[in-house]
């Protein structure tokens, strides 16, 4: 299967990079790791993918073959199987999806029974089995044992433990949504029909859009990834507000009354001001990632709101707000963490957030954000032979320097590598875009002409 997909799980095309046979060993795997000791409880939920429903089958197998029972969420978010494995104690949990990919790929993510990102060691040890390299006391053990008799585990239907998470994010609204129009973009994936409902029983009067999944529409031209119909729609029908939520919904990105965009940045600002005017931000802090828009920043500082930056990706920053008591934080993608009421980011819970601030203030949602510019940014990936070597070169460092000392404090440049390929990605924020393309390009030619590119 080769390396393991970022810090949460395994992905790859469905059939070819992620085989039922994955599944079925990754099912194995935690079916005898978490029953060495008591017998294991694993909760499986799945996203909207043709293939999420074969490789569903195809680990619930697996772990029930090595003493596991399994209770289905069957079709869920992310989100969701975060608070059912904490609330009711299961052992971890597994989410079948590949977030806002196309419907050909899927992924496998791994919960630890916190509800929060399965720890790195623990999937080093799945994919060390994968890879026919376990050790255990010393010993390689390239099968694990069968269950049998009476100790080979049970399947059975969890949705009541859905409709649980569902009425919990409904006891988590401090108004009533009634009167508001609200319009929902349900990327025809997991939360395609748990998001009208939970709209529904605030009151709210709701208007969807792809909530059709037919095993290979998810995210296609819809949902967080194509915000671009959210905000025809919310215009055209004069919504007060739309949500659009990616494939797994633990993501979502907002459309104001008047069809602007407002991203993940912009909600983690009006959310963090909000709650700083209700003495609830106990640390005055917001934990972004470092490719968190400039205007973020300049606009958390003239709230007199401090913030921190994290390596991008969502568990870096749930790390963080772990480690130090922070109660916000997230990603320009819209996946947010609000760490009082989830493990993980939640898309639905990310809408209602949004809602209660608009209601408390009684504002639309453009109001909320006109205190934050957004500035322009390009973002430049050049494939290179050696992606240390190439930013190490001191003329490729004096490059960027040099930008970084031309824009002073009116934008940035930020130079890192890719985590999974060979890229070196160039991203320069300024107050103008045809500013932000020139001092890119400059450091991209560098690179260039020093003979890193491929």
């Amino acid at each position: 299967m080769g390396k393991y997909f970022g810090t949460d799980g395994f992905r790859g095309k469905a059939g070819e990079g992620l085989t039922t046979d994955h599944a079925y060993r990754i099912g194995r795997f935690l079916g005898w790791y978490y029953g060495r000791e008591h017998k294991a409880r694993i909760v499986v939920g799945k996203d909207t993918r043709r293939s999420s429903y074969m490789l569903e089958y195809a680990i619930s197998a697996g772990m029930a073959a090595s003493g596991a029972d399994v209770g289905l969420l069957h079709v869920t978010t992310t989100p969701s199987v975060s608070y059912v494995t904490r609330t009711d104690h299961f052992d971890c949990g597994v989410m079948i999806s590949a977030s806002h990919n196309p419907f050909y790929d899927n992924g496998i993510k791994l919960l630890n029974g916190e509800g929060e990102k399965m720890e790195d060691s623990v999937i080093a040890l799945v994919e060390d089995y994968l890879d026919g390299k376990l050790m255990v006391d010393g010993q390689l053990m390239e099968t694990l044992p069968m269950a049998t008799e009476e100790r080979v585990g049970h399947i059975v239907d969890e949705v009541a433990a859905r409709n649980r998470y569902m009425g919990y994010l409904v006891s988590l609204a401090v108004y009533s949504f009634k009167g508001k129009r609200v319009a929902l973009d349900c990327a025809n994936g997991s939360a395609w029909h748990i998001a009208p409902q939970v709209f529904e029983s605030l009151g709210a009067e709701v208007f969807t859009i792809n909530t059709n999944p037919d095993g290979t529409n998810i995210n296609r031209d819809a949902g967080s990834t194509h915000i671009e119909g959210l905000q025809r729609y919310v215009v055209e029908n004069h919504m007060d507000v739309g949500f659009a939520y990616d494939g797994d919904a633990d993501r979502c990105l907002a459309v104001d009354e008047k069809g602007n965009l407002v991203d993940g940045d912009q909600i983690m600002y009006l959310y963090a001001c909000y709650m700083k005017e209700r003495d609830k931000l106990t640390t005055n802090t917001v934990v972004t990632t470092v490719m968190s828009n400039f205007g973020l920043y300049k606009a958390l500082e003239e709230a007199g709101i401090n913030y921190e930056k994290t390596a991008v990706g969502d568990k870096y920053v749930y790390e963080n707000m772990v480690k130090y008591g922070h109660r916000i934080g997230g990603e320009q993608s819209g996946h947010i963490i609000f760490t009082k009421y989830a493990r993980t980011g939640d898309g639905i819970l990310t809408s209602l957030k949004v809602m209660e601030a608009m209601l408390a203030r009684k504002q639309p949602l453009s109001q909320l954000v006109a205190a934050m510019t957004v500035y322009p940014q390009v973002l430049i990936n050049v494939r290179v032979k050696d992606k240390q070597e190439a930013q190490a070169d001191p003329d490729v460092q004096a490059a960027v320097a040099a930008v970084a000392d031309e824009l002073g404090n009116t934008g940035r440049i930020l130079v890192r590598e890719s985590g999974t390929e060979p890229l070196v990605r160039v991203m320069v924020e300024a107050p103008a875009q045809e500013q932000c393309q020139t001092l890119a390009q400059r450091v991209v030619d560098v690179i260039k002409e020093k003979g890193h590119a491929v």
